[in-house]
Protein backbone atom coordinates (compact mmCIF):
# COMPACT_ATOMS: atom_id res chain seq x y z
CA UNK A 1 0.00 0.00 0.00
CA UNK A 2 3.18 2.66 -0.39
CA UNK A 3 1.22 3.73 -3.39
CA UNK A 4 -2.14 2.86 -3.18
CA UNK A 5 -3.13 4.31 -6.45
CA UNK A 6 -1.16 1.66 -8.17
CA UNK A 7 -3.70 -0.98 -7.68
CA UNK A 8 -7.13 1.28 -7.47
CA UNK A 9 -10.17 0.69 -9.78
CA UNK A 10 -9.15 3.35 -12.24
CA UNK A 11 -5.50 4.57 -14.19
CA UNK A 12 -4.67 7.52 -16.50
CA UNK A 13 -4.96 5.89 -19.98
CA UNK A 14 -1.46 7.62 -20.80
CA UNK A 15 -2.86 8.91 -24.30
CA UNK A 16 -2.39 11.77 -25.26
CA UNK A 17 -5.91 13.80 -26.15
CA UNK A 18 -6.25 16.24 -28.89
CA UNK A 19 -6.62 19.55 -27.72
CA UNK A 20 -9.84 21.16 -26.78
CA UNK A 21 -11.14 24.83 -27.13
CA UNK A 22 -12.30 25.00 -23.97
CA UNK A 23 -12.22 20.04 -5.83
CA UNK A 24 -14.74 19.42 -2.16
CA UNK A 25 -13.91 15.77 -2.27
CA UNK A 26 -11.06 16.06 -5.41
CA UNK A 27 -9.98 19.04 -3.12
CA UNK A 28 -6.23 17.73 -4.49
CA UNK A 29 -6.13 19.17 -7.78
CA UNK A 30 -5.90 22.51 -6.24
CA UNK A 31 -2.28 21.60 -5.25
CA UNK A 32 -1.31 21.53 -8.69
CA UNK A 33 -3.81 22.20 -11.18
CA UNK A 34 -5.16 24.87 -9.51
CA UNK A 35 -2.23 26.78 -8.44
CA UNK A 36 -0.57 26.14 -11.50
CA UNK A 37 -3.18 27.70 -13.99
CA UNK A 38 -2.98 31.12 -12.13
CA UNK A 39 0.24 31.22 -14.39
CA UNK A 40 -1.39 33.10 -16.55
CA UNK A 41 -0.72 36.28 -14.42
CA UNK A 42 2.43 35.86 -15.73
CA UNK A 43 1.57 37.74 -19.48
CA UNK A 44 1.59 41.19 -17.98
CA UNK A 45 -1.75 41.99 -18.70
CA UNK A 46 -2.77 44.03 -15.65
CA UNK A 47 -6.44 43.74 -15.47
CA UNK A 48 -5.82 40.10 -15.12
CA UNK A 49 -4.23 40.35 -11.88
CA UNK A 50 -7.32 42.53 -10.64
CA UNK A 51 -9.80 40.52 -11.92
CA UNK A 52 -8.19 37.02 -10.59
CA UNK A 53 -7.60 38.62 -7.19
CA UNK A 54 -11.31 39.39 -6.63
CA UNK A 55 -11.92 36.22 -7.31
CA UNK A 56 -9.56 34.84 -4.24
CA UNK A 57 -10.47 34.24 -1.10
CA UNK A 58 -8.72 33.16 2.01
CA UNK A 59 -8.82 33.18 5.88
CA UNK A 60 -5.55 33.91 8.04
CA UNK A 61 -4.99 30.97 9.63
CA UNK A 62 -1.90 32.04 11.43
CA UNK A 63 -3.72 35.04 12.72
CA UNK A 64 -6.10 32.48 14.20
CA UNK A 65 -4.02 30.07 15.35
CA UNK A 66 -0.95 32.18 17.20
CA UNK A 67 2.62 31.02 18.14
CA UNK A 68 1.12 27.69 19.56
CA UNK A 69 2.07 25.59 16.69
CA UNK A 70 4.92 22.80 15.81
CA UNK A 71 8.02 24.74 14.51
CA UNK A 72 8.14 26.26 11.41
CA UNK A 73 11.43 24.16 10.13
CA UNK A 74 13.55 25.77 6.80
CA UNK A 75 14.45 23.18 5.03
CA UNK A 76 13.39 23.60 1.07
CA UNK A 77 10.27 21.40 2.12
CA UNK A 78 6.70 22.37 2.10
CA UNK A 79 3.72 21.50 3.58
CA UNK A 80 0.12 21.84 2.31
CA UNK A 81 -3.42 20.80 4.01
CA UNK A 82 -5.56 20.70 0.88
CA UNK A 83 -9.30 20.20 2.10
CA UNK A 84 -12.34 19.71 0.22
CA UNK A 85 -15.71 20.52 2.39
CA UNK A 86 -19.03 18.61 1.71
CA UNK A 87 -21.17 22.04 2.25
CA UNK A 88 -24.62 22.09 0.69
CA UNK A 89 -24.96 25.82 0.48
CA UNK A 90 -25.43 27.91 -2.36
CA UNK A 91 -24.34 26.37 -5.68
CA UNK A 92 -23.52 22.80 -3.76
CA UNK A 93 -26.92 22.75 -2.85
CA UNK A 94 -28.13 19.97 -5.63
CA UNK A 95 -25.79 17.57 -3.83
CA UNK A 96 -27.82 17.39 -0.90
CA UNK A 97 -29.61 18.68 2.14
CA UNK A 98 -28.05 22.05 3.76
CA UNK A 99 -27.65 20.84 7.42
CA UNK A 100 -26.37 24.22 8.43
CA UNK A 101 -22.51 22.86 8.64
CA UNK A 102 -20.01 22.16 6.22
CA UNK A 103 -17.32 19.24 6.97
CA UNK A 104 -14.14 18.31 5.59
CA UNK A 105 -14.96 15.38 3.64
CA UNK A 106 -11.26 15.04 1.76
CA UNK A 107 -8.09 15.76 3.39
CA UNK A 108 -4.80 15.70 1.81
CA UNK A 109 -1.62 16.17 3.87
CA UNK A 110 1.07 17.43 0.66
CA UNK A 111 4.39 17.20 1.61
CA UNK A 112 6.69 18.83 -1.20
CA UNK A 113 10.30 17.70 -0.81
CA UNK A 114 13.58 19.87 -0.80
CA UNK A 115 13.86 20.98 -4.35
CA UNK A 116 10.21 20.32 -5.27
CA UNK A 117 10.91 17.48 -7.40
CA UNK A 118 8.82 14.81 -5.81
CA UNK A 119 5.89 14.61 -3.33
CA UNK A 120 4.27 12.68 -0.81
CA UNK A 121 0.32 12.78 -0.03
CA UNK A 122 -1.17 11.19 2.91
CA UNK A 123 -4.72 11.63 2.77
CA UNK A 124 -6.45 11.29 6.35
CA UNK A 125 -9.80 9.67 6.15
CA UNK A 126 -12.82 11.52 7.11
CA UNK A 127 -14.24 8.97 9.62
CA UNK A 128 -10.71 9.19 11.86
CA UNK A 129 -11.69 9.06 15.36
CA UNK A 130 -9.09 11.81 16.88
CA UNK A 131 -8.86 13.44 19.77
CA UNK A 132 -9.74 17.02 18.69
CA UNK A 133 -7.98 20.26 20.14
CA UNK A 134 -9.40 23.10 21.95
CA UNK A 135 -9.93 26.02 18.85
CA UNK A 136 -11.62 29.07 17.93
CA UNK A 137 -13.80 29.40 15.12
CA UNK A 138 -13.62 32.31 12.50
CA UNK A 139 -15.18 34.69 14.75
CA UNK A 140 -12.60 33.90 17.91
CA UNK A 141 -15.56 32.04 19.93
CA UNK A 142 -13.84 29.02 22.06
CA UNK A 143 -14.75 25.56 20.43
CA UNK A 144 -14.28 23.02 23.32
CA UNK A 145 -12.02 19.86 22.37
CA UNK A 146 -13.77 16.69 21.81
CA UNK A 147 -12.40 13.04 22.35
CA UNK A 148 -13.14 10.57 19.50
CA UNK A 149 -14.45 12.81 17.36
CA UNK A 150 -14.90 12.39 13.86
CA UNK A 151 -12.00 13.87 12.18
CA UNK A 152 -14.08 15.69 9.47
CA UNK A 153 -16.16 17.76 12.41
CA UNK A 154 -12.89 19.75 13.54
CA UNK A 155 -13.79 21.81 10.01
CA UNK A 156 -17.90 21.79 10.91
CA UNK A 157 -16.98 23.38 14.27
CA UNK A 158 -14.22 25.50 13.87
CA UNK A 159 -13.46 26.30 10.34
CA UNK A 160 -9.78 25.83 8.45
CA UNK A 161 -8.35 27.33 11.34
CA UNK A 162 -9.66 24.10 13.43
CA UNK A 163 -9.12 21.88 10.61
CA UNK A 164 -5.17 22.87 10.63
CA UNK A 165 -4.50 22.80 14.31
CA UNK A 166 -5.88 19.50 13.88
CA UNK A 167 -4.10 18.09 11.43
CA UNK A 168 -0.71 20.04 13.65
CA UNK A 169 -1.64 18.31 16.44
CA UNK A 170 -2.20 14.74 14.52
CA UNK A 171 1.07 15.25 12.11
CA UNK A 172 3.48 17.20 14.50
CA UNK A 173 3.75 19.26 11.27
CA UNK A 174 3.53 22.81 10.95
CA UNK A 175 1.02 23.13 7.64
CA UNK A 176 2.89 26.00 5.49
CA UNK A 177 -0.39 27.13 3.56
CA UNK A 178 -3.98 25.71 3.44
CA UNK A 179 -6.01 25.20 0.13
CA UNK A 180 -9.81 24.66 -0.01
CA UNK A 181 -12.25 23.54 -3.06
CA UNK A 182 -15.91 23.47 -3.49
CA UNK A 183 -18.50 21.17 -5.95
CA UNK A 184 -18.67 23.71 -8.28
CA UNK A 185 -15.48 24.84 -8.81
CA UNK A 186 -13.93 21.47 -9.15
CA UNK A 187 -17.00 20.71 -11.74
CA UNK A 188 -15.92 23.71 -13.39
CA UNK A 189 -12.12 23.43 -13.97
CA UNK A 190 -12.88 19.67 -15.41
CA UNK A 191 -15.05 20.85 -17.59
CA UNK A 192 -12.61 23.88 -18.78
CA UNK A 193 -9.85 21.42 -18.59
CA UNK A 194 -12.08 19.26 -21.82
CA UNK A 195 -12.18 16.35 -19.21
CA UNK A 196 -10.12 13.85 -17.79
CA UNK A 197 -9.17 10.62 -19.19
CA UNK A 198 -9.36 7.48 -17.03
CA UNK A 199 -9.77 3.85 -17.87
CA UNK A 200 -12.24 1.19 -15.43
CA UNK A 201 -11.72 -1.88 -15.00
CA UNK A 202 -15.05 -3.04 -13.75
CA UNK A 203 -18.51 -1.30 -14.24
CA UNK A 204 -18.81 1.45 -11.42
CA UNK A 205 -22.80 2.26 -10.44
CA UNK A 206 -23.41 4.23 -7.96
CA UNK A 207 -26.87 6.08 -7.15
CA UNK A 208 -26.12 7.89 -4.72
CA UNK A 209 -23.17 9.78 -6.54
CA UNK A 210 -24.85 9.58 -9.85
CA UNK A 211 -22.27 7.68 -11.94
CA UNK A 212 -22.43 4.87 -14.42
CA UNK A 213 -19.54 3.57 -15.98
CA UNK A 214 -18.95 0.77 -17.92
CA UNK A 215 -15.77 -1.02 -18.04
CA UNK A 216 -12.94 0.37 -20.35
CA UNK A 217 -11.88 4.07 -21.45
CA UNK A 218 -13.62 7.62 -20.30
CA UNK A 219 -13.54 11.22 -20.67
CA UNK A 220 -14.99 12.25 -17.93
CA UNK A 221 -16.76 15.66 -17.75
CA UNK A 222 -17.01 17.97 -14.56
CA UNK A 223 -20.39 16.19 -12.73
CA UNK A 224 -18.79 12.95 -13.38
CA UNK A 225 -15.33 13.42 -12.12
CA UNK A 226 -17.37 14.99 -9.27
CA UNK A 227 -19.49 11.54 -9.33
CA UNK A 228 -16.33 9.33 -9.37
CA UNK A 229 -14.62 10.99 -6.51
CA UNK A 230 -18.03 11.06 -4.51
CA UNK A 231 -18.58 7.34 -4.89
CA UNK A 232 -18.15 5.13 -1.74
CA UNK A 233 -20.91 2.57 -1.47
CA UNK A 234 -20.22 0.87 -5.15
CA UNK A 235 -16.72 0.25 -4.94
CA UNK A 236 -14.26 -2.27 -2.29
CA UNK A 237 -16.05 -2.60 0.72
CA UNK A 238 -17.98 0.32 0.62
CA UNK A 239 -15.68 2.77 3.32
CA UNK A 240 -14.50 5.25 3.31
CA UNK A 241 -10.88 4.00 2.38
CA UNK A 242 -12.02 2.84 -1.02
CA UNK A 243 -13.12 5.83 -1.89
CA UNK A 244 -9.86 7.87 -1.27
CA UNK A 245 -8.26 5.04 -3.43
CA UNK A 246 -10.07 6.39 -5.91
CA UNK A 247 -9.34 9.77 -5.20
CA UNK A 248 -5.82 9.13 -5.14
CA UNK A 249 -5.87 7.53 -8.60
CA UNK A 250 -7.76 10.19 -10.08
CA UNK A 251 -5.99 13.13 -8.71
CA UNK A 252 -2.39 11.63 -11.15
CA UNK A 253 -4.74 10.93 -14.19
CA UNK A 254 -5.51 14.76 -13.65
CA UNK A 255 -1.95 16.10 -13.51
CA UNK A 256 -1.14 13.74 -16.47
CA UNK A 257 -3.95 15.21 -18.02
CA UNK A 258 -3.03 19.13 -17.68
CA UNK A 259 0.76 18.32 -18.96
CA UNK A 260 -1.02 16.08 -22.11
CA UNK A 261 -3.53 18.76 -22.84
CA UNK A 262 -0.96 21.62 -23.06
CA UNK A 263 -3.39 24.34 -21.18
CA UNK A 264 -0.52 27.18 -22.26
CA UNK A 265 -1.12 26.79 -25.91
CA UNK A 266 -3.93 29.02 -25.57
CA UNK A 267 -4.22 32.22 -23.64
CA UNK A 268 -7.75 32.14 -23.60
CA UNK A 269 -7.89 28.46 -22.52
CA UNK A 270 -5.22 29.08 -19.60
CA UNK A 271 -7.26 32.65 -19.09
CA UNK A 272 -10.91 30.67 -18.40
CA UNK A 273 -8.91 27.96 -16.58
CA UNK A 274 -7.23 30.46 -13.96
CA UNK A 275 -10.83 32.06 -13.65
CA UNK A 276 -12.44 28.83 -12.82
CA UNK A 277 -9.70 28.02 -10.28
CA UNK A 278 -9.21 31.26 -8.75
CA UNK A 279 -13.02 31.11 -7.78
CA UNK A 280 -12.94 27.53 -6.73
CA UNK A 281 -10.49 28.02 -4.15
CA UNK A 282 -10.21 29.61 -0.72
CA UNK A 283 -6.67 29.82 0.48
CA UNK A 284 -4.52 30.94 3.67
CA UNK A 285 -3.89 34.25 3.68
CA UNK A 286 -0.23 34.34 1.81
CA UNK A 287 -1.35 32.51 -1.25
CA UNK A 288 -4.44 35.23 -1.15
CA UNK A 289 -3.15 37.03 -4.80
CA UNK A 290 -2.18 36.36 -8.30
CA UNK A 291 1.05 36.91 -7.62
CA UNK A 292 2.00 34.74 -4.27
CA UNK A 293 -0.27 32.12 -6.16
CA UNK A 294 2.05 32.22 -9.16
CA UNK A 295 5.35 32.11 -6.82
CA UNK A 296 3.35 28.64 -5.58
CA UNK A 297 2.52 27.25 -8.43
CA UNK A 298 6.95 27.51 -9.48
CA UNK A 299 7.08 25.52 -6.90
CA UNK A 300 5.21 23.00 -8.01
CA UNK A 301 4.80 22.64 -11.80
CA UNK A 302 7.47 20.29 -12.42
CA UNK A 303 6.02 17.78 -10.80
CA UNK A 304 4.69 15.29 -12.62
CA UNK A 305 2.19 11.95 -11.51
CA UNK A 306 5.50 9.61 -11.57
CA UNK A 307 7.03 11.95 -9.24
CA UNK A 308 3.84 12.05 -6.42
CA UNK A 309 3.63 8.96 -3.83
CA UNK A 310 -0.30 8.67 -2.23
CA UNK A 311 -0.95 7.05 0.60
CA UNK A 312 -3.39 6.92 3.30
CA UNK A 313 -2.89 7.55 6.97
CA UNK A 314 -2.64 4.72 8.61
CA UNK A 315 -5.77 3.53 10.24
CA UNK A 316 -7.34 0.29 11.41
CA UNK A 317 -11.02 -0.11 11.80
CA UNK A 318 -12.30 0.48 15.40
CA UNK A 319 -13.22 -2.19 17.43
CA UNK A 320 -16.69 0.24 19.29
CA UNK A 321 -17.23 1.56 16.14
CA UNK A 322 -16.85 -0.54 12.65
CA UNK A 323 -18.20 2.49 10.68
CA UNK A 324 -15.01 4.43 12.21
CA UNK A 325 -11.43 4.41 11.78
CA UNK A 326 -8.40 4.93 14.02
CA UNK A 327 -4.95 6.54 13.86
CA UNK A 328 -2.58 3.43 14.25
CA UNK A 329 0.33 4.76 16.63
CA UNK A 330 3.44 2.91 15.34
CA UNK A 331 3.31 3.36 11.69
CA UNK A 332 1.94 6.59 12.16
CA UNK A 333 4.97 7.77 13.51
CA UNK A 334 6.81 6.35 10.85
CA UNK A 335 4.82 8.81 8.17
CA UNK A 336 5.01 11.97 10.56
CA UNK A 337 8.81 11.12 11.42
CA UNK A 338 10.02 10.51 7.76
CA UNK A 339 8.19 14.08 6.99
CA UNK A 340 9.16 15.63 9.49
CA UNK A 341 12.81 14.92 8.23
CA UNK A 342 11.97 15.55 4.59
CA UNK A 343 12.62 11.54 3.89
CA UNK A 344 10.22 9.32 1.66
CA UNK A 345 7.91 7.49 3.76
CA UNK A 346 8.61 3.71 4.43
CA UNK A 347 6.79 1.11 3.01
CA UNK A 348 6.49 -0.52 6.21
CA UNK A 349 4.28 2.66 7.59
CA UNK A 350 1.18 0.84 5.24
CA UNK A 351 2.10 -2.86 5.87
CA UNK A 352 -0.92 -4.00 8.15
CA UNK A 353 -2.78 -1.30 8.13
CA UNK A 354 -7.12 -1.08 7.00
CA UNK A 355 -7.70 -0.99 3.37
CA UNK A 356 -10.75 0.41 1.43
CA UNK A 357 -10.45 -2.91 -1.20
CA UNK A 358 -11.05 -0.80 -3.96
CA UNK A 359 -7.43 -1.86 -5.14
CA UNK A 360 -8.44 -5.47 -4.85
CA UNK A 361 -10.80 -5.09 -7.73
CA UNK A 362 -8.54 -4.40 -10.52
CA UNK A 363 -6.47 -6.44 -12.88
Amino acid sequence: MADQTKGSRIRATGRRRKQRSAGHRGAALAAWSAAGLVLIGGSGAGYVYFRLNDNIQSVDINAQLGKNRPDNVDNGSMDILVLGSDSRSGANGKYGADDGGARSDTAMIVHVYEGHKKASVVSVPRDTLIDRPQCADGDGKAIDGESRAMFNTAYEVGGPACAVKTVEKISGIRMDHYIEVDFTGFKKIIDELGGVDITTTEAINDSKSHLDLEPGTHTLDGEQALGLVRTRKAVGNGSDLGRIQLQQAFIKALIQQVRDVGVFSSPKKLYDLADSATKAITTDSELDSVQELVGFANGLKGLGAEDVTMITMPVDYDRIDPNRVVPLKKQGKQVWTALQNDLPIPASATKGTADGLAEDIVQ
